[in-house]
């Protein structure tokens, strides 16, 4: 969870300071699931956070008392974002908690049906604890490669960079996000390398476009995550076919922070 300091976002409210990160995460899911469902956050929270980020929590109908998140003495990542013209421009970003080992985080999901992770200052868990996890955790497993994506200078100033073993890392996944930026850190074929991870486990990658929708890439043989709940199902013969559309947003196009 990180705490955002926003700057010329809109001019009408100035500066603002809220929970962004993984509680636009929370606040969309607690919006969208079905009275069936109910959200565990398996989150680090800094010390000198924690009692905010429990109420902001205890805020959400959808999420289970307590949750899973675990207070560390280590300070709450924060970011601050500039903006130029309804535009993100320049995020900077200090502090951050300890990554998950797989010691810790094999234990926290038992019990659950699906996870949603999302790499949100992109040192949540190193490559080989995400590995570990797909092994060990039979439901459906959906993430967003996002900060991944990103680098940190000394002074915090975030930038684009190469993902390492991205290969891996999308087959770490039943499905994997990207936005266009991150989409082009996968490598020199970053399309080549989506159709080669559909081909090894993954069920579909999809490109969030902004303003214009979402493309996704999808194995032939691939319907949707309604197993959630059960047993990963054994790919097909349609697993070496792919399947790929534009989805175009719903209303039509709309302008704002994307």
């Amino acid at each position: 969870m990180i705490w955002d300091t926003i700057e010329n976002r809109d001019a009408a409210r100035g500066t603002v300071e809220e929970w962004g990160g993984a509680g636009y995460s929370l606040a969309a899911l607690d919006a969208s699931l079905g009275d069936d469902w109910r959200v565990v956050p398996l989150v680090k929270v800094g010390r000198d956070l924690a009692a905010r980020a429990g109420t902001f929590l205890e805020s959400l109908g959808s999420i289970i008392p307590g949750g899973r998140f675990v207070e560390v003495p280590e300070a709450n990542p924060k970011v601050r974002l500039q903006y130029e013209q309804g535009e993100r421009r320049c995020e900077g970003l200090t502090g951050g908690v300890p990554p998950w080992t797989w010691e810790e985080l094999g234990p926290m999901v038992i019990g659950l049906d699906a996870l949603y992770l999302n790499f949100i200052t992109g040192f949540e868990a190193d490559l080989a604890t995400v590995r570990a996890l797909r092994q060990a955790f039979k439901g459906p497993i959906y993430g967003d490669l996002h900060s991944l994506a990103l680098g940190r200078q000394p002074d915090g100033t975030r930038y684009h960079r190469p993902i390492e073993e991205a290969l891996f890392w999308l087959t770490a996944m039943d499905v994997a996000q990207v936005n266009e930026d991150e989409m082009a850190q996968l490598g020199a074929e970053p399309l080549g390398l989506a159709a080669r991870a559909l081909t090894n486990g993954t069920s579909a990658v999809c490109v969030t476009l902004a303003e214009r929708g979402a493309v996704y890439i999808a194995a032939g043989d691939f319907a949707d995550l309604s197993w959630a709940g059960g047993t990963r199902p054994e790919r097909g013969s349609g697993q070496s076919l792919v399947r790929t559309a534009l989805i175009e947003p719903f209303g039509g196009r709309v302008s704002g922070d994307t």
